[in-house]
């Protein structure tokens, strides 16, 4: 059950990332939270390799684990100041840390929405329902301890991400 624009076409296939509207580009977030997990970056790793960034189980303060979305979304940027704020030069300059099932990175590649994501299914809980989110399995920052203590948490390579039930 695909969402459809006024033309009767996937606005996400008809439209460069660089046209949409606020709404449609706000719409690609499938609500998975993988990208408010906190990473490490390897440095021994080429620069714009997804090996450099290692994925770990912790997630923003921000984050609400249960739901994998945003507490406090539009106001983030006075809680986390170094939260990105994605723009499409932000995405092309940045896209290697993201996750591979990002939607964001998907089109920017030149790859489709996977089935699972929203825009494709329908519904919002799909995400959840298909074992892309972080909700359920991830642990706020707030309680995780000491920042040296992030290694322990370490959950790459994302194919080997938990998954939600």
């Amino acid at each position: 059950m695909r969402q459809k624009d006024a033309n009767d076409a996937a606005y996400w296939e008809t439209t460069a990332l660089e046209d949409m509207t606020p709404a449609q580009w706000e719409g690609l977030c499938d609500g998975c939270g993988r990208c408010c997990l906190l990473k490490l970056e390897d440095v021994d790793q080429p620069e714009n390799s997804a090996e450099r960034f290692l994925y770990s189980a912790v997630a923003c303060q921000l984050l609400d684990c249960k739901t994998g979305s945003c507490s406090d979304y539009a106001d983030r940027l006075k809680t986390v100041p170094d939260c990105v704020v994605l723009d499409v030069p932000t995405l092309r300059a940045q896209k290697h840390w993201m996750p591979e099932t990002c939607a964001y990175r998907r089109l920017a590649e030149g790859r489709p929405l996977p089935s699972w994501h929203p825009l494709i299914s329908g519904s919002r809980r799909s995400v959840h329902e298909a074992g892309y989110s972080i909700a359920g399995w991830a642990i706020s920052e707030t309680d995780f301890g000491e920042e040296e203590d992030l290694v322990h948490y370490i959950i790459e390579p994302f194919h080997l991400l938990p998954t939600s039930t």
